[in-house]
C-alpha cells in the first residue's frame, strides 16, 4: 500500500535489518512492530481455528483519529497504513474490516476495498430516530453507496436493534429495497456493471460511463426545487445503478438525480421510458410510468430524499 510504501522507501527501502533499522526510529516503527506481533497472535488463533472449521474470517479494525499519533488511538490493528504487514502476518484472516465512526465515508471504505481485500463493514455508526444528540439518516445511502460502488459483502450498522419503532426508522425502507434487488447485486458484483453515489452538500455531483452512455448523479437539493436546499447543511442522500443492457438500468437509493449529456454534437441522449416499481421473488413489477413532471419533461430521472425507491430507466440515442 502507498503508505506503508512511503514509510519504507523514506528510510532507504533496505531488505535487512531490524525494526529500526529497516523502518527508522521513531514511533510509527514502534506501531508496526506491534501490529506483526498482534496479528502473529491472530493468525495463530485462526489458522488452528480454521483447521477445524474452514469458515471466512474478518478481523474488525477500530480506525486510527485524524492528526494523532500512535498510542493515541487504538494503535497496530489492521489499519490502512498497516494493511501490508497485517497481510504478511496473517494468512487466515480472509477480510481486513474497518468499523465507521466518521464523516468521511468515501474515503474511509476506499481505503479497504484495495489489494484485494473485499470490503465488508462489520461496524457502521447507526444514525436513527432513537439516537439523541445529532440525527442523521444516512446509514441507508451509506449501504447504496458501498454496495454500488465497491461491491460491498456486507454492511451492518452497530446497534440498529435500538430503536423504539423499527417502522419509522429510515433504513428500514432502504433494507428492503436492498432485500428486493439482492439478486440483481449478486448477479453484478464483481464486473464493473455497478455504480454507488453518496451526497451532502459539499459532494454535490459525480459523473459515470455506464452502458454506452454518460450518466450525471446529483444530490436532489441541487435542483433547487426543495425549501432545505437552501440550509447550510444538506441531508445525505444516495444510491446505485445497475446496469443490465445497454442503455438498460435498475436505479435504486433517495436524493438522487440523474441526467444524460449527448454523446457529441450531433448525437443526443434521451429517455425512453422510467417505471417506478418494485421487485416481488425476484421479477420486477411496474407499478406507474413515470413521465411529465415525474420526469422534467423527460430531463431527468429523480427519487427524492426521504423516499427511498426502485426505477427502471432505458435510454435512446438520436441525431
Amino acid at each position: 500500500m502507498p503508505e506503508f510504501r512511503s514509510v519504507w522507501e523514506k528510510n532507504g527501502s533496505k531488505t535487512k535489518g531490524n525494526w529500526k533499522e529497516v523502518f527508522g526510529d521513531n514511533i510509527g516503527t514502534e506501531e508496526i512492530f506491534m501490529a506483526w506481533y498482534f496479528g502473529k497472535y491472530v493468525e495463530e488463533i485462526t489458522s488452528a481455528g480454521k483447521a477445524e472449521y474452514n469458515l471466512p474470517m474478518f478481523v474488525n479494525a477500530a480506525l486510527n483519529r485524524p492528526n494523532k499519533l500512535p498510542g493515541e488511538y487504538p494503535s497496530a490493528g489492521p489499519l490502512p497504513h498497516l494493511m501490508d504487514i497485517w497481510k504478511a502476518a496473517t494468512p487466515s484472516i480472509d477480510i481486513l474490516a474497518p468499523d465507521i465512526y466518521f464523516a468521511d465515508f468515501r474515503e474511509r471504505i476506499a481505503m479497504y476495498d484495495r489489494g484485494g481485500n473485499p470490503l465488508f463493514l462489520p461496524e457502521v455508526r447507526y444514525e436513527s430516530f432513537s439516537g439523541p444528540e445529532s440525527y442523521e439518516p444516512a446509514c441507508g445511502p451509506k449501504a447504496f453507496y458501498a454496495f454500488g460502488n465497491h461491491d460491498a459483502l456486507g454492511f451492518s450498522p452497530f446497534f440498529i436493534e435500538s430503536t423504539s419503532d423499527e417502522v419509522k426508522e429510515p433504513i428500514t425502507k432502504s433494507y428492503e429495497i436492498l432485500q428486493q434487488i439482492t439478486p440483481l447485486i449478486l448477479e453484478h458484483q464483481g464486473n464493473k456493471s455497478m455504480k454507488g453515489f453518496l451526497f451532502d452538500k459539499q459532494h454535490q455531483s459525480d459523473t459515470i460511463q455506464l452502458g454506452g452512455y454518460t450518466i450525471v448523479a446529483k444530490h436532489d437539493y441541487s435542483l433547487g426545487w426543495s425549501p432545505n436546499s437552501k440550509n447550510e447543511i444538506w441531508p445525505i442522500t444516495g444510491g446505485l445503478i445497475i446496469c443490465v443492457g445497454e442503455g438498460e438500468y435498475f436505479v435504486s437509493g433517495e436524493g438522487i438525480v440523474l441526467t444524460f449529456p449527448p454523446v457529441n454534437n450531433k448525437t443526443m441522449v434521451g429517455i425512453e421510458t422510467i417505471d417506478e416499481g418494485s421487485f416481488e421473488n425476484g421479477t420486477w413489477k411496474p407499478l406507474r410510468k413515470l413521465n411529465g413532471d415525474q420526469s422534467h419533461q423527460g430531463r431527468h430521472l429523480r427519487i427524492t430524499t426521504d423516499e427511498p425507491g426502485i426505477q427502471y430507466l432505458k435510454l435512446y440515442k438520436y441525431e
